[in-house]
Formats: structure tokens, sequence, C-alpha cells
């Protein structure tokens, strides 16, 4: 996997301060592989907006004229591209001051529906909704042939990257599925390309705190391995199955090296 950490990092470095970062919550999460190399991936659930920690912002100068310069939010520079399709002095309406409840100002709710936006118009988001207490719930299906690798989600456009799951290709027959995203693991985030800059949630949780799902697993082809205790599962049609749940006790990334049919 080291490969596959070196080229994460080095794709997101310069995403690293202007990205929006998405974490898992409460989630329902998919990923079928066939020996032919289709495969299908899906998540359908909640994901999280953590605030990040202000480069630099140690030691800066307070000054009135730089606090007017400089953005009033990270949130309002994380979101510059969705912020760029507001409009301007717009009054606060009945659902915005709704939102302020959920602990989100009238601005960041604006901006959080705003990102909801972008990411639906991504192929892929059948649905994207902001629910408050900067929450997404998104439903996210996409099909296709392993002959690259694969990582999700990732918008290069809108600049967001998170790697919930990330497959990589080895060698000629065989690919390796991990999922980061579903484990509560500093020491991997901060691998994947600087996730440790993330400020964790408002009330002081850090960002793997509300994780709550399942991973699961389906395939006819080959299990090289994997890191599920239990093990793999036999489906009727001979298939095999792999289920992980993820709580915020979860440690291990979901991991499985599966044989397919070979490259040209």
């Amino acid at each position: 996997m080291a490969t596959m950490i070196r080229w994460l990092a080095l794709i997101t470095a310069p995403l690293l301060l202007t990205s929006c970062l998405l974490v898992p919550a409460k989630f329902t999460s998919t990923l079928d592989i066939r020996a032919d190399r289709t495969f299908t991936y899906t998540y359908v659930g909640e994901v999280l907006l953590p605030k990040t920690d202000k480069p630099g912002s140690e030691g800066s100068d307070d000054s009135p004229a730089e606090d007017d310069a400089a953005p009033t939010s990270d949130e309002a520079r994380l979101f510059r591209i969705a912020a760029n399709t507001a409009s301007k002095g717009k009054a606060t309406t009945k659902s915005d001051k709704a939102l302020e409840t959920f602990g989100d100002t009238s601005e960041e709710a604006g901006q959080f529906r705003r990102l909801a936006t972008t990411l639906a118009s991504e192929y892929g988001y059948r649905s994207v909704r902001y629910i408050g207490n900067r929450k997404l719930a998104i439903d996210y299906r996409i099909t296709g042939k392993l002959d690259h690798a694969f990582v999700f989600p990732f918008n290069p456009d809108g600049e967001v990257f998170v790697p919930f799951l990330a497959i990589e290709l080895r060698g000629k027959d065989r690919v390796r599925v991990k999922a980061p995203g579903f484990a509560n693991d500093e020491s991997t985030s901060g691998a994947m390309g600087g996730m440790g800059g993330l400020g964790g949630l408002p009330g002081g949780e850090s960002k793997g705190s509300q994780l709550d799902g399942t991973f699961t697993i389906t395939t006819n082809s080959e299990i090289v391995s994997q890191n599920q205790e239990d093990g793999a599962q036999t489906l009727p049609d001979g298939g095999r199955k792999l289920v992980w749940t993820v709580t915020p006790n979860t440690r291990d990334a979901p991991l499985a090296v599966l044989r397919v049919s070979p490259l040209p």
C-alpha cells in the first residue's frame, strides 16, 4: 500500500489547503468486484464536514486590517468554489434560521447547500442534500472497470478529496482494496496526505467519533488476502462476501486483495 499512499499524497498535495474534506458518519457502503474487473461501488448515508485548522494561524498578527482581508471562517475558504455561485446580499431565510439550531450559521448553511449542489452535478452522485449540523446526505453509485485505480470521493473540479475507498492495481492480475475512511485511525489519516490538519467536529469530537456503518465486498474472484477477522461468507451463487462493521472503535481499515482477470 506504500505505493498507493505515495500516489495519493502526490495528487492531493495541491488540494490540502483548499479542499473540502468529507468524513463518513452513518452509512452503508458496498463494493462488488467481478473476476472480469467490472465493479460497482455504492455509498448511501451521511458525511460530515469537519472544521480545519487554519494554516499559519499560530503566531499571526491579529491586526484589524488583516482580519478584514482574511476569510471570516475556514469554511468560507474551503468552499470558495461553491461560493462563486452564491448570490451576494441574500436575506436570511426561514430555512437558514432553522439550520442555525443545528449549530450552523446562515452563511455556513448557504455554503454547505451550494457544496451539495456542486457534488450532485458530479457523475455517480444520485442525490446530495445538506441536512444541518455540518452533514450531507449522499446517495452515490458508480459502475466501471478496474483497468485503472479508483478513489472515492474525488472531485477535482470542486476540490473535494478524502479517501473513503482506494482501489490499487497490483501487477497484471490483482487489485488491492483499502478503505482508510472507514477506520478511526489518526496515523492512517496523516499517511494519506495530511488529513491530520482537520480540527475535528464542533464540541471537540474527533473526526471519527461518529463512524457508524457497514462496508461489504462481494466478489466471484479469488480472495488472496483480507483482514476481516470472521473471514469470507459463501453466497448461494458461489461468490464470496466480506462485511466490516465500522464504529469509532475501528482502528484497522478494511483491506482485501483479489485476483482478477489479467490485463493485456
